[in-house]
């Protein structure tokens, strides 16, 4: 199924459980803001550069959705390699 097949269902499937246009937005905006701090380890100003937005409209996109605010995780070197180098 091609994904312009897939948001098709899924416009159907909101429009069909009543939602309005500000809620779908909602539940995407939301969603794709989670995935994004997800995949950069809630870097915020990756996150943003992810989704193509400043990161100040981001901030204020969690702030709105109260999309929680994880510190950034660090980045933990990888042993094998530091080892292997020994």
């Amino acid at each position: 199924m091609s994904v312009k097949q897939t948001f098709e269902q899924l416009v159907d499937h909101l429009m069909d459980g009543g939602f309005f246009l500000e809620e779908a937005v909602e539940i995407l905006e939301r969603t794709l803001i989670t995935r994004a701090l997800d995949r950069t380890g809630g870097n915020r100003s990756a996150a943003a550069k992810l989704l193509g937005i400043h990161r100040n409209t981001l901030q204020r996109k969690m702030q709105d959705f109260k999309v929680e605010r994880k510190p950034p995780q660090k980045v933990k070197p990888n042993l094998k390699k530091a080892a292997a180098g020994s």
